[in-house]
């Protein structure tokens, strides 16, 4: 608990273990935690198309069911605005600029592309 280097919130390291033993729980109940995390966004990808990075959420509608739900089941330190963040480091949710080159990448149609 001295080492600046590690969380040292008592709540947090206790969260940890908690929350994973629940990812246990739902890794049975769903067959995989990528099942029941796809399944608050039907199993594809959100792609935004925002333009500047300001226009970029802290959270989304699908992110505010996602913690609610986790809070459910007794996760703890999972609210709307991590579960945003877990959204788009995992995929779930393309919020890159249009004119980012990973934007593409990640699923996006071009700028100039048409509507399919």
């Amino acid at each position: 608990m001295q080492d600046s280097g590690v969380i040292r919130h008592r709540g947090k390291i206790e969260s940890t273990i908690t929350n994973a033993r629940l990812v246990l729980e739902i890794q049975k109940e769903h067959g995989s935690l990528s099942n029941y995390i796809w399944s608050f966004v039907d199993g594809k990808p959100i792609i935004n198309r925002f333009k500047f990075m300001g226009d970029v959420p802290l959270a989304s509608e699908e992110a505010k069911v996602m913690a609610k739900e986790m809070k459910k089941k007794g996760f703890k330190f999972f609210g709307p605005t991590i579960a945003y963040a877990f959204m788009q480091a995992v995929g779930m949710v393309n919020d890159h600029t249009v004119d980012c080159f990973c934007y593409t990448e990640c699923g996006g149609k071009p700028e100039h592309a048409t509507a399919p």
